[in-house]
């Protein structure tokens, strides 16, 4: 059975930067872009008409940026698509703020063109973080120094708990089951516990929420 491709918006203000990713995109037979904007709130509309599978958002846009439009897509669409950050400084403090909006995952603009499509790819499955070492430094980065912990770490069982620290680590449902001597089903229940509990909408987020509580850290 044929996979539909996965259906990908590009937002970004930059015309030549959105023709170099619809030519990277276009040519993989497993992926289609769908349509284009050039700011924020172009991206909202675009999305809303398109329903993509992915969106490649540029944090930095005039008028309404990338940080707002995401949460706009992902607070009005049923089944919002996978928003996957596109910057030029990894460190920069708009993709943390991003990624805590629901972003899940970033990718620099001079990442080659293997590494993109394969980002892609992978946000587009969902089953584990984009650059997890890049997403725990950021998070590490901008956590708060000596956090009370919030009310939903004591409701973690302590399967969840566990969970959420090899999910920090960035290791699919199927290492997790490994690593656990579980099956990927069981794994599979425990995250969707985990993402109820801390309120997020997907691992990326959660994994920010962990170290903001100081739930786990570079050292855990």
């Amino acid at each position: 059975m044929t996979r539909s491709p996965i259906r990908i918006v590009l937002a970004d203000d930059e015309r030549m930067v959105r023709t170099a990713l619809r030519a990277i995109l276009s040519a993989e037979e497993d992926l289609e872009v769908v349509g284009e904007a050039a700011t924020g709130a172009e991206a909202v509309s675009v999305v809303r008409e398109s329903r993509p599978d992915v969106v490649l958002m540029d944090v930095r846009m005039p008028g309404t940026d990338g940080i707002r439009a995401t949460e706009r897509i992902l607070a009005t669409l049923a089944e919002p698509p996978r928003v996957l950050v596109v910057t030029t400084f990894e460190n920069d403090s708009y993709v943390y703020d991003a990624l805590r909006a629901g972003a899940a995952g970033f990718l620099l603009k001079r990442a080659d063109a293997d590494t993109l499509v394969q980002a892609v790819r992978l946000v587009a499955r969902s089953d584990t973080l984009l650059f997890p070492a890049a997403v725990r430094a950021l998070a590490a980065e901008h956590a708060r120094a000596n956090p009370a912990p919030p009310a939903w770490v004591a409701r973690l069982t302590e399967r969840e708990a566990e969970v959420l620290r090899l999910m920090a680590t960035g290791l699919t449902n199927a290492e997790i089951a490994g690593r656990m001597g579980v099956g990927p089903a069981t794994v599979k229940t425990h995250v969707a516990s985990v993402l109820a509990k801390t309120g997020t909408r997907d691992r990326t987020q959660a994994v920010v929420r962990a170290y903001e509580a100081g739930f786990t850290g570079p050292g855990s």
